[in-house]
């Protein structure tokens, strides 16, 4: 791949975007290598969680403008239908944890997919803006979805109008991201926390993130019901008996994802 780095290793995929000439923001050829990479971290069993980052001062700086000035290059809807959305679903949509590891700059679509993902952390020196006003588009990849439900209506509107830079900290202080790592252990803290979660019993760390996905359509009702199918789904998981096993055995558990 030329425009990400990809590399398996430890049970976890690390997906690194790699522009950092043009602060990692993507164009064409750039998502389908992110699409990529997804489809292999969805089809691999070896693989149990997914780590997003960035070289360089970014992690991703969104859109690429000199593509969508390109008067040969597409349009904002086939940029969008084809790039984006797909990226965000197929997050949303993976069976395994998610980890964005916000090395820097998140901007526009950037830093919406940063929030598409499960845990987002982030180094103290990074930060996090809308940016689509400043040049009189809306916000795009899910953030319409994901801002408001992680920091509320009245704060997602402000941040999308205004387009305002928003530190590290103030992000994970508004409950944006979970948390903030030092500059100088964000990389090994952040991987660390993919580590950490390839190791759990990832089928049912699946299971609760298809709970989550549900559980802004349904009512209380509805919710207990897909909370009742799941479970008993994670019942029946080799993970959830080696669990037990080794809570009665007092010893430390032994996970596939199975």
């Amino acid at each position: 791949m030329e425009h990400i780095l990809f590399k398996i290793e430890n049970a976890v995929a690390r997906i690194t975007f790699n522009r950092p000439q043009v602060f990692n923001s993507m164009h064409h050829a750039m998502r389908m290598e992110i699409l990529e990479a997804l489809e292999i971290c969805e089809k691999d069993p070896a693989i149990r969680a997914v780590y997003i980052t960035g070289t360089g001062k970014a992690f991703c700086a969104g859109e690429d403008l000199q593509e969508v000035t390109d008067p040969n290059g597409p349009s904002l809807a086939e940029i969008i239908s084809t790039g984006y959305n797909p990226i965000v679903l197929k997050i949303r949509h993976l069976e395994k944890p998610v980890v964005a590891a916000v090395n820097g700059v998140a901007a526009g679509a950037g830093a919406n997919i940063a929030l598409a993902c499960d845990i987002t952390v982030a180094t103290e020196s990074a930060s996090f803006t809308q940016a689509f006003s400043k040049i009189g588009l809306i916000p795009d990849s899910g953030g319409t979805w994901t801002l408001p439900r992680l920091v509320g209506f009245q704060r997602a509107t402000a941040l999308m109008m205004l387009s305002d830079k928003i530190s590290a900290t103030e992000a994970a202080a508004m409950g944006m991201i979970w948390k903030v790592f030092p500059d100088e252990s964000f990389a090994a803290d952040s991987l660390k926390l993919a580590e950490t979660l390839a190791q759990m019993p990832t089928r049912g760390l699946a299971l609760t993130k298809q709970a989550l996905n549900q559980s802004f359509s349904n009512d209380f009702t509805d919710q207990t019901a897909v909370e009742d199918r799941l479970q008993t789904l994670a019942g029946k998981t080799e993970d959830y008996h080696e669990g037990v096993a080794a809570f009665l055995e007092k010893r430390k558990p032994v996970f596939k994802g199975a």
